[in-house]
């Protein structure tokens, strides 16, 4: 898992220096109690940014490990992957089925439904709204946003079905 790079000096950033990768161990104590303390090890990648996002430099990513057994040039990448698994996991909840139901036929085919319809959005993104340009396409998130679609999706779903949207009662 990640380590956060909190405060000014000292704690994790005190191992941000360098231009290698390397492994070393951290112990962490709680603020004026040194016999409540843990020591792990502590993986710190470099990574340089050979210009992408017009940026140069070293980039320090921390990583907290236990009983792992990859390559230290190989963890960053791991965790890449990780992060792409969360992200979509994030983006599944907004559109998620929300339910009281125990069956777990029911549920999972919610969870599917939020799945292909973040699809969905993905490949209208890279089809419809975006630039194929040199260098990548060019991707406009902020033109059609995950919710907007969803609410697309709501207000066609409201017209087919005649949704009531309030009842009046007779006066007299």
């Amino acid at each position: 898992m990640p380590a956060i790079k909190t405060g000014k000096q000292g704690g994790i950033k005190q191992f941000l220096k360098g231009r290698k990768s390397y492994k070393t161990t951290y112990t962490m104590t709680r603020a004026g109690n040194k016999d409540d303390s843990v020591i792990f090890e502590l993986w710190i990648v470099c990574k340089y940014k050979k210009g992408k996002r017009h940026q140069n430099g070293v980039e320090y990513f921390a990583y907290v490990v236990h009983q792992i057994k990859t390559n230290l040039s190989y963890i960053h990448q791991d965790y890449r992957k990780r992060f792409g698994i969360e992200s979509s996991y994030r983006l599944k909840n907004i559109c998620r089925i929300r339910t009281t139901s125990k069956k777990p036929v029911l549920r999972l085919l919610f969870v599917g439904i939020s799945f292909i319809l973040v699809n969905i959005w993905v490949n209208l993104l890279w089809l419809k709204i975006s630039l194929k340009r040199k260098g990548g396409r060019l991707i406009y998130r902020q033109l059609f946003s995950l919710r907007q679609m969803l609410a697309f999706l709501r207000q066609a779903v409201d017209k087919i079905h005649e949704v009531v949207e309030g009842i009046y009662l007779p006066s007299g």
